[in-house]
């Protein structure tokens, strides 16, 4: 809500100076504001709703009894699966299918003819307009599996307290979240699989490196230059945009309204070289466009270039300039050589880290799926860059994956299911251990809970991968939001390294034996270390350092000076032969020195969170205020519940003991013995996802002392003895049984005992 800045002054005084009828002022004050600032909101949500409606083709829906909350935006979802599109709807999609691939043989052609970089871009732009097209049909086609409320979502995970907005009681910070009791068990739930699947199953280092950054580490990875966007203020409320995302959002509704195609043409242009625009050139377009703010219609700031990283300074004195991490990969990079050694020199290995991660978003949303802190789970796989085969691989080669290529993206074909070992085989992706990995990230996404058609790998066009990538596959996971990219596997090649190593002269490389020594030619500058320090005395050392950093052809210049007898620039600095000399000679050796490959799986473990609790969250059939988390009991927050069927003082023993049992097998549990029914017991558990729930009842206290075991999903009880319960419940929660074994075991149960 706007407030004045008269009364935002008032209400920032420490309340302790404030008399009862100056804090009644101000609270009548602020309930004024409310009041206008909702009247506003209200309007604005009207008139957004009156122009979707006039834009869709649908008729208008009828006037319903206005409900609160009801105008909140995407409050009802309809969720459609990828599953294959029928004859009758392929027949609608081919037209678009061919735009597509015209579109995409035009920017094959170009690329082919080296054509003008401009031009180049124009085509791209249009093809990721006719994809998105195709993208949006396809969706309105396929069959609507459920209508998704996000509302009654948020509203569990936030009266649950999963998670909930950080410093609340203060505003909040936006993109900024606490996680509750039920949120950090299934964090940590999440973490220990992934601990578990990867780094001990792989045989993996793991580290925890530090999170505050020096600058010249960020510099040599490229963050600090390519962290940069230009942001621009709303003039009057100070609320913050990134100036690209606004302009693009501009031109493409723009172009979508206007009629004349010289109009169209013109913004399609911009868009296709807004990535290469300077400041000055989107600061131009913004004005002659009359740009402003899309949320209140004030004008706009001139743009601010904007860091993404966190700055700050290490030390007292502030002169050592560092950041908060933007990734934690280069931890592990910077400690290469310490993790070399430990593996005895020896490649493959991988290297594996948990932790969080920090970027200064402009404008935050949609829940944990943009933030400002985030928790990574990253692996740095390190092998020979000409043996990039994987052992396990073959073990993995059946396994089916539906992938996205690039290929299909350029053609307006949909994703395909194809066996990693095939896409292996066809070179779609580019080699074994790239697809071992995928394979693995499948397997894991599974397991935790997420739903298998709501999974996809989506190749990298070209026009998109980073330059030092050889191949790219981001696993995409279906939500509300739509596809939502929360893990990216990636052949970095040597580029980590290869930067880090020319930062610091310190080599990164590996040895690789060589099967029979070989003779090689040797070039280095050899320093007069004496006149050196001589004649540059406190540089002397840094002198010397750089000349053991000259490249081959800065040591041929060094060698034709000398040869020349004429002067030799390094920096500012001018060297004659009396300085340094360059040395030529045969060298035997018996090793090769390579700087590895990376292979880099990284995971967004916020967007995973959220994804899986979207798609465990279920309602009951015929009752709509019953909704619980279907979560998989590896995941689940807590294991089992115990529920005494009243508060007879003759079940405690048995509360005490099944207690005890379930803590000494590891099972994190629950005690409910509130006075509220067994059946509204049962929904609150279900509600934050427990998988099991124990029933202490008036059998419970007869020979032979048996309780009933109820599974969640399915609303079966059983029959088991005290004294196997904890174990049961143990091997149900981390999969050593399933329930139908359970179920085959021990009597099923259909009626509680109400009465002694």
């Amino acid at each position: 809500m706007n407030i004045s800045m008269n009364l935002l002054s008032r209400l920032c005084r420490p309340l302790v100076y404030l008399n009862k009828s100056q804090l009644e002022s101000i609270c009548s004050s602020v309930r004024q504001q409310s009041l206008k600032s909702s009247e506003k909101i209200c309007k604005r949500d009207i008139s957004v709703q009156s122009i979707l409606a006039s834009a869709s083709s649908s008729p208008p829906p009828e006037t319903e009894k206005v409900v609160w909350g009801s105008k909140k935006a995407h409050r009802k979802i309809t969720l459609n699966f990828p599953i294959m599109t029928t004859p009758e709807n392929e027949i609608i999609l081919e037209p678009l299918r061919l735009a597509v691939k015209e579109q995409g043989d035009l920017v094959r052609q170009l690329k082919d003819d080296k054509a003008n970089e401009l031009d180049v871009k124009v085509a791209v732009a249009e093809l990721k307009r006719r994809k998105k097209t195709l993208q949006d049909r396809e969706l309105q086609l396929l069959p609507a599996a459920a209508t998704f409320d996000r509302a009654v979502l948020e509203d569990v995970l936030k009266r649950r307290f999963f998670y909930d907005q950080s410093f609340a009681i203060y505003g909040g910070i936006t993109g900024q979240y606490d996680f509750g009791p039920m949120g950090c068990a299934l964090k940590s739930n999440i973490l220990s699989a992934w601990r578990q699947f990867f780094v001990l199953e792989e045989q993996m280092l793991e580290v925890d490196c530090s999170i505050l950054t020096p600058e010249p580490v960020l510099k040599a990875s490229g963050h600090v230059d390519r962290f940069a966007d230009y942001m621009v203020k709303d003039t009057k409320t100070g609320e913050c945009f990134r100036l690209d995302h606004l302009l693009k959002n501009y031109w493409e509704k723009a172009m979508k309204a206007a009629t004349d195609e010289a109009v169209k043409t013109r913004y399609n242009l911009y868009l296709s070289t807004l990535d290469g625009m300077s400041k000055d050139e989107m600061h131009q377009k913004m004005r002659e466009e009359n740009v402003t703010s899309p949320i209140t219609g004030n004008t706009l700031s001139d743009p601010v270039e904007f860091n993404l990283m966190f700055s700050t300074q290490i030390g007292p004195t502030g002169l050592v300039k560092g950041f908060l991490r933007p990734e934690t990969a280069q931890g592990i990079f910077v400690n290469f050589k310490r993790l070399l050694e430990f593996n005895q020199g020896k490649l493959p290995f991988a290297a594996a880290q948990i932790g969080n991660s920090f970027r200064n978003e402009i404008s935050p949303r949609s829940g944990l799926l943009r933030v400002r802190e985030f928790t990574m789970a990253e692996i740095e796989h390190f092998c020979d860059p000409n043996e990039k085969d994987h052992p396990k691989f073959a073990d993995n080669r059946h396994i089916k994956m539906t992938l996205y290529s690039a290929c299909n993206q350029m053609e307006g074909k949909s994703a395909q299911e194809i066996a990693i070992g095939d896409a292996v085989d066809q070179k779609l992706v580019a080699n074994e251990t790239l697809g071992y990995f995928m394979s693995r990230i499948q397997m894991f996404l599974h397991k935790i809970g997420i739903l298998p058609d709501r999974l996809r790998f989506r190749q990298h066009m070209n026009t998109e991968m980073a330059h030092y990538a050889c191949d790219c596959w981001d696993a995409e996971i279906l939500t509300s939001y739509g596809w939502v990219e929360c893990v990216g596997c990636a052949d970095r090649s040597a580029y980590d390294l290869t930067q880090h190593t020319n930062a610091t002269g310190v080599k990164l490389v590996a040895e690789k034996p060589l099967k029979e020594p070989k003779s090689v030619e040797v070039t280095e500058a050899v320093p007069n270390r004496a006149a050196i320090g001589k004649q540059f005395k406190a540089d002397a050392k840094t002198i010397v350092e750089k000349l053991s950093k000259l490249s081959i052809s800065e040591l041929s210049d060094l060698k034709g000076a000398v040869d020349n007898s004429t002067e030799f620039k390094l920096g500012d600095i001018a060297l004659t032969k009396d300085h340094v000399n360059v040395k030529t000679y045969m060298k035997t050796v018996h090793v090769d020195e390579i700087i590895p490959s990376v292979i880099e799986p990284s995971f967004g473990i916020g967007r995973i969170m959220y994804s899986l609790l979207e798609h465990r969250f279920v309602e009951r059939e015929g009752s709509e205020r019953r909704c619980y988390f279907s979560l998989p009991p590896v995941v689940a927050p807590i294991k089992c519940s115990v529920l005494p069927l009243s508060n007879d003082n003759s079940f405690d023993p048995f509360i005490k003991t099944i207690g005890a049992a379930l803590t000494n097998n590891d099972v994190p549990h629950k005690v409910d013995n509130s006075s509220g029914s067994i059946g509204k017991r049962y929904a609150r558990t279900d509600e934050i996802g427990i998988p099991f729930g124990i029933t202490i009842d008036f059998d419970s206290i007869k020979e032979p002392n048996t309780v009933t075991l109820r599974e969640r999903d399915t609303m079966q009880q059983v029959r088991i003895p005290v004294n196997e319960i904890a174990e049961v419940v143990r091997n149900l929660s981390f999969g050593k049984v399933i329930w139908s074994e359970v179920e085959s075991k021990y009597p099923r149960f259909e009626q509680q005992t109400n009465t002694k």
